[in-house]
């Protein structure tokens, strides 16, 4: 996308640039950024105008986090333009938690390697470090989005510091562990503990074991998705991203449908 205009009900493509590109009003910016990343406008202007957010100094939640920052961060992991990935490293400094989150993010969707070393560096210290900050519901170091982050890049030297975190207190961080480790080495074993979270009392869990599972295509846990208890909704969406997995074709031909495929597919319709 470049130069089509986007509408929504409430927004052009113009106004969401202008928006994003005044220093008036902070909740304009905020929600421009959003825009432009969720429609995905791919303009020269408007990566520039985002990566220019991610320094902004403005934009102060109560806390001291950077609002506006986070949403540049998450909108140029969606927009597919890797001359931001060395900005995106830069946030993984931030002083804020929830900016260095998004970067890791970000810099998952944009599929660029070369900022493995930076994200190893916030695996640093291991399990006795990746404690949870006083009076604060998160954890020194977003541990999840950058374990998450290497798995999805395909870092295979960050298996051994990703290892301890099967370990971790918070349950999120076990899952995302497993989730880059059975990415990583192909191990069943990673993703059979997904499943047995996804068997788990928690709703929560059960919930982001399913996405882990969908995101990895893990073809065998088909059944335990269309069983569990969360909502059919999410289990249509992990079942999506099973076949999208494994979904083969010769460039210019449709998709081959597998007998796991079709399986899938049933056990789809079976929800609708």
């Amino acid at each position: 996308m470049t130069d089509i205009e986007i509408t929504s009900d409430s927004l052009t493509t113009e106004e969401a640039i202008a928006n994003l590109q005044q220093t008036e009003d902070s909740s304009l910016r905020y929600y421009a950024a959003w825009w432009l990343g969720r429609f995905r406008v791919n303009q020269p202007v408007v990566i520039a105008a985002l990566e220019a957010a991610l320094q902004d100094t403005d934009d102060r939640s109560p806390d001291g986090g950077y609002p506006l920052r986070r949403n540049a961060a998450r909108a140029l992991g969606k927009l597919g333009d890797r001359s931001v990935v060395p900005a995106l490293i830069e946030c993984l400094a931030c002083e804020d938690y929830y900016v260095r989150e998004a970067a890791a993010q970000a810099l998952a969707e944009l599929e660029d390697t070369s900022c493995a070393s930076a994200l190893l560096t916030l695996l640093e210290g291991g399990l006795s470090a990746a404690t949870q900050v006083p009076d604060k519901p998160h954890l020194v170091q977003p541990y999840g989005a950058v374990i998450e982050a290497l798995g999805m890049l395909g870092v295979t030297d960050a298996i051994a510091a990703i290892q301890p975190f099967l370990d971790h207190e918070f349950a999120t961080v076990q899952n995302a562990a497993a989730r880059a480790l059975y990415q990583l080495t192909g191990d069943e074993h990673y993703a059979e503990r997904l499943i047995t979270t996804l068997r788990g009392e928690s709703l929560q869990l059960r919930r982001s074991a399913l996405m882990d599972l969908g995101a990895v295509g893990y073809l065998p846990a088909a059944e335990a998705i269309a069983a569990a208890l969360t909502e059919n909704s999410l289990k249509l969406i992990a079942m999506k991203g099973l076949i999208d997995t494994h979904l083969t074709a010769p460039e210019g031909s449709p998709p081959e449908l597998t007998n796991p495929t079709i399986e899938v597919m049933n056990l789809m319709d079976n929800l609708l």
